[in-house]
């Protein structure tokens, strides 16, 4: 646990020890912010033994990541919006997405390696893998996942990292470092939006985790209902030509459809 920064000589001499690790660092300020609502950066570089601009550095990362707010002089916990949570995505458009959730399941060939995302989709793509029963290893953020995939055929690899309750799975630094450490076959992963800039995230954490994934695959699967078409997020992901392709239950609108092919995009529509 992270001490107070100010307070007796026996509190400081318990100070967290020098020349910590970039991502040991940052982990330790997502714990401040757990008991602090807002931190501030001559503290924190005080604390860790580092140089402001160090400091800075790790918040702008972080705040990059959607895990925090920058504000003055600091940083602060963001806030969470309006975005409804994962209970209450998991309900809307059902039957949209157990269908798309067949077409990606049926991009997976017995023994490939892949990542699999966290969110209501991906929980369905999980169903229709477990369905299919193809033989795979699944490395995933999400406990929903894990658990569906986990007494079927598939082996499945669940990523460490800080709990996010309404999400059910984890995100932060330590997630991020996990997954760079692999290097897989497909992804799969879901978005917020879609436009011709590319996927956007609105949940705090899941951008960084998105891009990983996206980074450590040979084909990266964006899995979406075409209600995310139009749709932006707090959050940009990344470019189009990052993925490999879109699948959904129906064609894009002519100017999305017409980026997606620019960039080399393949949409796969479900049946």
């Amino acid at each position: 646990m992270a001490h107070a920064v100010s307070g007796t000589g026996c509190e400081n001499r318990r100070s967290v020890p020098r020349r910590l690790k970039k991502s040991e660092r940052q982990r330790r300020i997502l714990l401040e912010l757990k008991l602090h609502p807002h931190v501030r950066v001559s503290d924190l570089a005080r604390r860790f033994d580092v140089s402001t601009e160090t400091l800075r550095r790790d918040l702008d990362s972080l705040s990059h990541e959607g895990l925090i707010s920058r504000a003055y002089g600091g940083a602060s916990v963001p806030t969470r919006g309006t975005y409804p949570d994962l209970t209450e995505r998991s309900g809307a458009r059902a039957a949209e997405r157990a269908r798309i959730a067949q077409a990606a399941a049926a991009l997976v060939h017995p023994g490939e390696t892949l990542m699999i995302d966290s969110g209501a989709t991906m929980i369905e793509v999980a169903r229709a893998l477990a369905w299919r029963g193809t033989p795979c290893t699944v490395i995933t953020n999400s406990l929903p996942v894990a658990m569906t995939l986990g007494e079927g055929a598939a082996e499945v690899i669940l990523a460490p990292g800080a709990y996010q309750a309404a999400e059910s799975a984890v995100t932060g630094t330590d997630t991020v470092a996990f997954l760079n450490g692999f290097r897989v076959d497909r992804c799969m992963i879901g978005a917020a939006g879609l436009t011709g800039e590319g996927p956007f995230e609105t949940v705090r954490g899941f951008t960084a985790v998105k891009r990983a994934m996206l980074s450590r695959s040979c084909h990266t699967h964006l899995v979406l209902d075409s209600g995310k078409f139009g749709r932006t997020g707090l959050n940009h992901v990344g470019a189009l030509d990052m993925l490999s392709s879109v699948v959904v239950e129906t064609r894009p609108p002519a100017d999305l459809a017409s980026a997606l092919h620019r960039a080399g995009v393949d949409v796969l529509i479900a049946d």
